[in-house]
């Protein structure tokens, strides 16, 4: 495949099938390792368009056919579904740090045997956020630890919310109340880590809300269906790998 032929590809995208990603062939990625010795591949997959190949290296993407040789740098757009997949990716491919010194902070779920670790930073007046906490309740085996981050600058009230919700006596049945049932907590106030956890996310690089971070660093940024956060959570490593996270 010429470079122009691979700007064509891209450039047509809707007038191919698209197909989900999957890891590309290991012989795919020995192959690009071996010709470009110097430089970390992070991730090779097949990318939504046949024959091109998505190519993640530190916080670069780029899109190549299996020769290997022309490397497209740029955004790849589903006009169909008006979604930019490259920047969703590369918000995807971030890793962070996962917050267990600051766990007493969040909300604790526990469901099934709570194998699978993650941290959600959530506004309560965040429509996607009550959007994803119906998601999240269909899943298993997991442990949810939820910090109030509430973004006063597009919710003016969803500080005070936030701080009613962690002093009700049980904080955990408010957030759910409040998240799934529309049930406002009393207004009432006591010591909390909301201020904290704003500065916690800050350092986190969390910029919107709703954020999800795996145990293994990884983050998922944005609501989304119960079926990805299950492949999403199963991609991750064994929470025993990841130290002390209670």
């Amino acid at each position: 495949m010429t470079k122009r032929a691979l700007i064509f590809a891209l450039a047509t995208a809707l007038a191919v099938p698209a197909f989900a990603n999957e890891q590309a062939p290991a012989y795919i990625v020995e192959k690009f390792k071996a010709m470009y010795p110097k430089t970390t591949f992070n991730e090779v997959r097949k990318s939504k368009v046949l024959g091109l190949y998505e190519v993640v290296m530190g916080e670069n993407i780029a899109y190549t056919d299996e020769s290997g040789r022309f490397f497209l740098f740029g955004h790849l757009f589903d006009m169909q579904e008006q979604v930019d997949l490259t920047a969703s990716r590369q918000r995807e491919a971030k890793n962070t740090e996962f917050p267990t010194q600051h766990l007493a902070n969040a909300i604790k779920s526990v469901k099934g045997d709570g194998s699978r670790v993650f941290a959600v930073f959530s506004d309560p007046d965040c429509p996607y956020c009550k959007q994803l906490e119906g998601e999240l309740a269909r899943l298993d085996n997991v442990t949810i630890y939820t910090f109030l981050y509430p973004l006063e600058s597009l919710h003016p009230q969803a500080k005070t919310k936030a701080v009613s919700v962690w002093c009700a006596p049980d904080h955990g049945k408010a957030w759910s109340e409040l998240m799934l049932a529309g049930k406002k907590p009393k207004l009432v106030a006591c010591n909390n880590p909301v201020n904290d956890n704003l500065v916690l996310g800050s350092k986190l690089g969390v910029v919107g809300t709703p954020t999800l971070i795996a145990a293994d660093g990884r983050v998922m940024p944005g609501f989304a269906p119960a079926e990805k956060l299950d492949r999403w959570l199963d991609d991750g490593k064994p929470v025993a790998q990841q130290g002390a996270v209670q």
